[in-house]
């Protein structure tokens, strides 16, 4: 059942990159940034790809059966953070990000390789970002919006918080982190002589009037998902709070 689902769902993705899309400025475009930041910003993320590279292996080697709910996460990555809405004077694009969600079910390590993937074949047969921008968003969707959203989850549970909360609030700032992120790479490299977080200011308020509704409605995504998930497979969700989950797994095998 689970290669099937993987195969429907990498099957639509191939689907999607074969169709004619018009190339917006989707995430951070190519050339938008000097070549000094573009190297900074590949040497920033540079780490955290290390990381989740080894964890994958890691993980994989203990239990190989995780391929596919890798694969899945993806792909879902890929699909939600396709569709751009571009926004002017700003060389790039409002769109939902789906690592916040992907980070929940995967770790944020592996999401962040996820993400990465995501971009890249987004830049190779999209022209969705760049090459050279490849470090900078990396940074910004595949980073930020994995470990912002995990951590928020991670500690509203420990809190107590219900997990459709948790998973709603979540995915909102996890969503809002990157595109705050996009806003100080953009910041840096094109501020000039004028004030860094003057730039910074006016680059989050152009994202602001597409961004701060679209984070709502990936919050809402990413509670429903979670929801679901943890109703058929609790187990999932358990390495993100292992202590307060392994109750709410329990619980829902007795009721089951």
């Amino acid at each position: 059942m689970k290669i099937k689902s993987l195969a429907l769902v990498l099957a639509f993705a191939l689907g999607f990159l074969l169709s004619p899309t018009p190339a917006y400025a989707m995430h951070i475009a190519e050339g938008i940034l000097p070549a000094k930041w573009a190297a900074a910003w590949y040497l920033v993320a540079a780490p955290f790809m290390v990381t989740g590279m080894l964890v994958i292996k890691r993980r994989t080697r203990q239990r190989k059966g995780l391929l596919p709910l890798f694969g899945l996460a993806g792909a879902a990555v890929f699909l939600i953070s396709v569709f751009p809405i571009p926004v002017p004077i700003s060389g790039t694009t409002s769109h939902p990000v789906g690592t916040p969600l992907a980070a929940m079910l995967v770790g944020p390590a592996i999401s962040t390789v996820l993400g990465a993937i995501a971009l890249l074949i987004q830049a190779l047969f999209l022209a969705h970002g760049g090459l050279t921008t490849w470090g900078a968003n990396i940074l910004s969707m595949a980073v930020a919006g994995s470990f912002v959203g995990f951590g928020v989850f991670v500690l509203l549970r420990r809190f107590d918080a219900p997990i459709a909360a948790a998973a709603f609030t979540a995915g909102i700032l996890g969503d809002w982190a990157t595109y705050a992120v996009t806003s100080f790479e953009l910041a840096s490299a094109l501020h000039g002589t004028g004030s860094l977080w003057g730039m910074f200011g006016a680059i989050a308020l152009a994202f602001a009037p597409t961004q701060l509704p679209l984070g709502i409605l990936e919050g809402i995504f990413t509670a429903s998902v979670t929801m679901v998930v943890f109703q058929r497979r609790p187990e999932l969700l358990v390495h993100a709070v292992p202590r307060t989950m392994k109750a709410g797994v329990n619980a829902v095998k007795e009721v089951g």
